[in-house]
C-alpha cells in the first residue's frame, strides 16, 4: 500500500531547506493550517512553497470552529472562582477579560453555558449576560496562550465555512492549489458549501473531528474524496478511552465505502522536542497503519518541532516495516532484515 505523508508546515519547517529535506523523504502533501496562517500571509506562503518543492500544497480551513483571541503574554493565568468578562468584540485577553472568534460566539451564551480554553486547561461558566460582554465564573484554572481551540456545552451556530477560509481558499485556486481540507465537517450540507467555492474537480478532505460529523459519516463520504480523523478535536467531545476504537470503527467503515482514510494528532508528539519518538508513540502509528488507513499526517511535529525532517524520517522507517509485515513474519525477518 502506497501510505500518504502530509506534512503540516510551520516556524520549524516553512523555508527551502527544510521543505526541500522535507521532499526528498517523500512527503506526498505539505499543509497549510489557516488556522495558525494570517490571510495576508496566504499568498507569499503558496508562492514560496511552489517554488522549493513540486510536492502539492493542501489549504486548511478554519472551519466551524471556536478560538479564544490575542492575550496579553502566552501565559495568561486565571484563578479558580474570580470573575471574567468575556467580550463580544476582540479585546486583548488578561486575567480578566478574554474574547473568541468567531465574533458571534459570545452573544449565543446563555446563563449556565461552560466554555472550556486550550484542552480543558481553564474553564469558564456563564453568570451574568450583559449588552457588550457576558461575566463567567473561572471553575477551573490555569494558563492560556493566543488563538488556543475551545469548546462549549452550548447550542452554538457556526457557519462549515469562516470568510477568511472563503477568501484564502479563492487565493488557493488562483495560483493552482487543488486540494483542500473542511475542518470540522458535521454534514454533507458542509461539504457542499466548500464545493460552491472550490468546484467538484478540486480534491476535498473532510476531517472529522465532532460527534457529529461521526455519526453523519455515510452521508458525508459519498461527496468527498478522502476524510482525515483529528484525533485531538474529537477528543473533546468524546472520551479519550473510547477514540482508539472510533479511529477503528471510522477506518473501517470507510474502507468499506472505498474512501481513503488520514489520521491526525499526537503520532509522534514527543518529536517536537526530542529527536525520537516514544515507544508507544511508534506502536500508534503501526497499530493506526494495520488498522487500514491509508496516510498519517504530521501537524506539531513538523509545524513548531524541532526535528521535522527527522519526524518524517521516522513515519518513514515505520510504515517501510508495515509494508514488510504479513502474518507470518518470523521474528528473524523482523529483526534482522534492514534491506
Amino acid at each position: 500500500m502506497n501510505t500518504k505523508i502530509l506534512a503540516t508546515l510551520g516556524p520549524s519547517s516553512l523555508n527551502n531547506d527544510t521543505v526541500r529535506e522535507l521532499t526528498k523523504k517523500g512527503v506526498d502533501l505539505f499543509r497549510i493550517n489557516l488556522s495558525h496562517t494570517k490571510l495576508d500571509d496566504v499568498r507569499e506562503i503558496i508562492e514560496n512553497i511552489q517554488s522549493w518543492t513540486d510536492v502539492p500544497v493542501c489549504l486548511d480551513s478554519e472551519g466551524a470552529q471556536i478560538r479564544n483571541q490575542d492575550m496579553v503574554s502566552e501565559s495568561v493565568n486565571f484563578q479558580k472562582d474570580d470573575i471574567v468578562k468575556i467580550h463580544h468584540t476582540s479585546v486583548v485577553g488578561d486575567s480578566n477579560n478574554i474574547s473568541f472568534t468567531p465574533d458571534n460566539v459570545s452573544q449565543q451564551l446563555k446563563v449556565g453555558d461552560e466554555i472550556r480554553v486550550d484542552f480543558n486547561s481553564v474553564c469558564f461558566c456563564v453568570t451574568e449576560v450583559q449588552d457588550d460582554f457576558v461575566l463567567a465564573i473561572i471553575e477551573r484554572g490555569g494558563t492560556v496562550g493566543s488563538n488556543k481551540a475551545t469548546d462549549t456545552d452550548a447550542d452554538i451556530k457556526l457557519s462549515a465555512v469562516t470568510p477568511k477560509d472563503e477568501k484564502a481558499f479563492e487565493i488557493g485556486l488562483s495560483m493552482g492549489v487543488e486540494n483542500f481540507s473542511l475542518s470540522f465537517t458535521n454534514s454533507a450540507e458542509d461539504v457542499l458549501q466548500v464545493r460552491k467555492i472550490i468546484g467538484n474537480n478540486s480534491n476535498l478532505i473532510s476531517k472529522i473531528e465532532s460527534i457529529k460529523g461521526v455519526l453523519n459519516l455515510g452521508e458525508i463520504l459519498p461527496v468527498v474524496d478522502q476524510i482525515l480523523i483529528d484525533r485531538g478535536d474529537l477528543s473533546r467531545e468524546i472520551s479519550i478511552e473510547k477514540i482508539p476504537f472510533i479511529q477503528r470503527r471510522i477506518i473501517s467503515y470507510a474502507r468499506s465505502k472505498d474512501t481513503p482514510v488520514y489520521v491526525a494528532t499526537n503520532l509522534l508528539e514527543s518529536m517536537i522536542k526530542s529527536a525520537s519518538p516514544t515507544r508507544a508513540e511508534a506502536n500508534d502509528v503501526a497499530s493506526t497503519l494495520l488498522m487500514g488507513a491509508s496516510g498519517l499526517v504530521l501537524a506539531a511535529e513538523t509545524a513548531i518541532g524541532d526535528y521535522p525532517v527527522d519526524a518524517v524520517e521516522m513515519i518513514n522507517l515505520i510504515i517501510k516495516q508495515y509494508n514488510r509485515w504479513t502474518t507470518e513474519s518470523s521474528f528473524n525477518e523482523i529483526i534482522f532484515q534492514d534491506d
